[in-house]
């Protein structure tokens, strides 16, 4: 297998990090806009300049991802970075004949008319339009393989298969007690996607409805997360579970709910009103005249950089899911989980803990691949993939995971 990837920021990083301990392939190519991050990851890891090496690419120019898949005869396109290039680099990996795994999925437009009530564009959506595409050429798009979305697919497909006879519900739930030294507000992952996940209508599936909308941060309810996090409110947001699970699993109901903490929605809240949420570009003064500017680029660019909080990040954050459902004959409910204690991946990997959960599952995706204990042609989600291998991999490389009956 030889594998670019596409954005070297903290999720990239880490997994070069997570991947150079594994041989199941032959050579990773690391590609960034700014050839010296990618260099600087590169140059972080034993082997570099044998398996891995750096390169600079636009991942919203097509032809040069195109391109450079093909000088490095790689195989497979491993996307780190956020939405907005997924289907540039989603439509590169086609052209190429080559294997495409992301982490989050094209972007979803809400409903022009009634953003609350009914889905618009989803998250997915101009992807799996091309479904049929890439079945027909037998290549593979393996589409949400982080954590959430990825794992938590995974423990749904797991439940369904090993753990229940009918689900009722699915109930991704995501929540941590991680704090940053130094910081008022400091988000451990990129708020470019946060203001977009968390800002937009979230989805609801119900099976006698179908997919639906509400309003941002609505149904919050407690609950109460392993390893000592304890409580924590969470609430619904737009993901791509609630979009990816219902199609390959059977459930009456399925969210998806984040531990977001008061201060946080206040905040988020705080830039939809300002405007500062905005993608498309204002004009501002400039020391040379005009320039044209994104609001959201400017608030990202205020922040620190998820991937550099490390050091001062303390606390645990879990990602799991909670299913309902009926098992010979009785009811049964079970949160299956993983947990990261950011100390332990500083030490283990110099990466923080939200971006070190994110990065290592789809490096094990990538080793089910290389070794076809995961093969599939069209645009799949993790759900369509047998669960156990997964978990056992996931295990072994040093980070299991727990189920807890509730």
């Amino acid at each position: 297998m030889r594998v670019l990837l596409v954005g070297a920021g903290g999720v990239g990083t880490a997994i070069t990090r997570i991947a150079a301990r594994r041989p199941f392939f032959e050579a990773m190519v690391v590609a960034d806009y700014d050839l010296a991050r990618a260099e600087a990851a590169v140059a972080a890891l034993d082997d570099a300049g044998t398996r891995f090496r750096a390169e600079r690419v636009d991942a919203g120019d097509e032809a040069a991802v195109t391109e450079l898949l093909a000088r490095h005869a790689c195989d497979v396109l491993l996307n780190a970075t956020d939405p907005r290039f997924v289907m540039p680099l989603f439509r590169a990996a086609r052209a190429a004949s080559a294997t495409y795994v992301d982490m989050a999925m094209s972007l979803s437009r809400p409903h022009p008319e009634r953003p609350y009530e009914e889905c618009g564009v989803k998250l997915g959506d101009a992807q799996f339009e091309d479904a049929a595409e890439w079945e027909k050429a037998g290549l593979l798009a393996l589409v949400g393989m982080g954590v959430e979305p990825g794992l938590s697919d995974v423990f749904a497909r797991y439940a369904a298969d090993e753990l229940f006879d009918e689900i009722e519900e699915i109930g991704v739930r995501d929540g941590a007690n991680l704090t940053v030294d130094g910081y008022d507000f400091a988000p451990s992952f990129s708020i470019w996607t946060t203001i977009e996940e968390c800002l937009n209508p979230p989805v609801v599936y119900e099976a006698d409805r179908g997919w639906f909308t509400t309003a941002p941060f609505s149904e919050p309810e407690v609950f109460d997360f392993p390893a000592g996090i304890g409580p924590v409110e969470c609430v619904n947001v737009e993901h791509e579970e609630v979009l990816l699970m219902p199609r390959w699993i059977g459930a009456g109901r399925v969210t998806f709910k984040y531990g977001l903490g008061n201060e946080f929605i206040e905040t988020l809240k705080t830039l939809r009103l300002l405007g500062l949420d905005r993608t498309g570009p204002v004009t501002v003064p400039g020391p040379d005249g005009p320039v044209r500017v994104s609001p959201r680029d400017v608030v990202a660019a205020c922040l620190p950089d998820p991937a550099t909080l490390g050091e001062r990040m303390h606390g645990k954050t879990c990602a799991g899911t909670w299913v309902k459902g009926v098992k010979d004959g009785a009811p049964r409910e079970v949160y299956l989980y993983h947990v990261v204690d950011n100390q332990w991946s500083m030490a283990e990997y110099g990466s923080q803990a939200v971006v070190w959960q994110t990065a290592v599952n789809p490096v094990v995706a990538l080793e089910l691949l290389a070794d076809g204990a995961w093969k599939g042609a069209g645009v799949l989600g993790p759900e369509a993939f047998p669960a156990g291998p997964f978990l056992e991999l996931l295990t072994a490389y040093g980070s299991p995971w727990g189920l807890r009956e509730q």
